[in-house]
């Protein structure tokens, strides 16, 4: 082989390499779906003779088919959520498109403190939430702390968020936020704890930023616009929620007061794609409102505290 026609081929190997390497790059976001998808169908049989490990040990009969069925049904349910939670994520590919979601995050871009128009966080302030559903009431405290916490570079506020239940606590969550210079509120993890009795029983939907995969999303935009569709976090299998515009010219009543021109988002995540709320914010408030649509359940602001 001569060396012209040696050097050709070499080119053509590198350009089929680079083509292959620019699909694969649009087509992240299916091989995302593809690979959970067979990540949560694989654990549904392994969560069914886990389950039928534990029933060999029911000491009655009727007791033991009861539980026998029980591990079936949990098993057939687990595979009808792989499925819908795959054409959830296949939706969100089609809005935000194949590429990989790896937003840059340059330390340097970031500000001190948040202070969005629809998402401001001084410290020392709460906002304190109030809603009765089915279980009973629950008051949701969100406290902006002095403290703050690096992750991946970024000097980030630290939120303390809890829920009680008729008094007792079911929830306690630390969450991260920073700003971007051109106003943009980025949500930069959580670590959040269930409890019931006053013991941890879960610490379902903690992620941070930087590890294992995770990436920062958006909270808050500088200038939100009907039709933002946007991650407020990422990772996969913990926390995939979205954020949607979907108003900028909403009017709220609420116990702390009333408001125009509220910010109105629809949130939903593929992990329960079942669930949706609706969340609203005031200008220079914040969230004053997260609203449930099927069941009309309204997470409603009463009071705000400063230090």
């Amino acid at each position: 082989m001569n060396k012209t026609l040696c050097f050709l081929v070499i080119i053509g190997a590198l350009s089929l390499e680079s083509r292959a390497a620019t699909l694969q790059r649009a087509n992240a976001c299916r091989q995302t779906t593809d690979n959970a998808l067979r990540s949560c169908r694989n654990a549904a049989p392994s969560d069914f003779w886990l389950a039928r490990g534990k029933c060999a040990n029911v000491t009655q009969r009727e007791e033991q088919t009861a539980c026998e069925q029980d591990a079936s049904t949990a098993q057939r349910e687990a595979l009808v959520t792989c499925n819908a939670q795959r054409d959830a994520r296949q939706a969100v590919c089609r809005r935000l498109g194949g590429a990989p979601y790896e937003p840059e995050i340059e330390p340097t871009d970031f500000v001190a403190g948040v202070d969005n128009l629809y998402f401001p966080l001084p410290p020392g302030t709460t906002f304190i939430y109030e809603g009765r559903t089915p279980d009973g009431l629950e008051r949701d405290t969100f406290s902006v702390t002095e403290d703050t916490r690096l992750i991946a570079g970024v000097r980030c506020v630290e939120v303390r968020d809890t829920v009680t239940r008729d008094g007792e606590l079911i929830e306690d969550t630390l969450d991260w936020f920073a700003q971007d210079r051109e106003g943009n509120v980025w949500y930069f993890g959580e670590n959040a704890k269930q409890l019931a009795g006053g013991l941890i029983v879960g610490v379902e939907g903690s992620w941070t930023a930087g590890v294992d995969g995770a990436r920062p999303g958006i909270a808050m935009r500088a200038r939100p616009g009907v039709g933002d569709f946007y991650r407020q976090e990422f990772t996969l299998g913990t926390a995939e929620d979205i954020g949607s515009v979907v108003s900028l010219t909403e009017a709220v009543t609420v116990p702390y007061g009333s408001f125009d021109a509220c910010v109105e988002t629809e949130d939903t995540t593929p992990l329960s794609p079942e669930s949706v709320e609706h969340k609203f914010y005031a200008p220079g408030i914040g969230a004053v409102l997260e609203l449930d649509p099927e069941t009309g359940e309204r997470l409603e602001l009463v009071r705000i505290t400063t230090d």
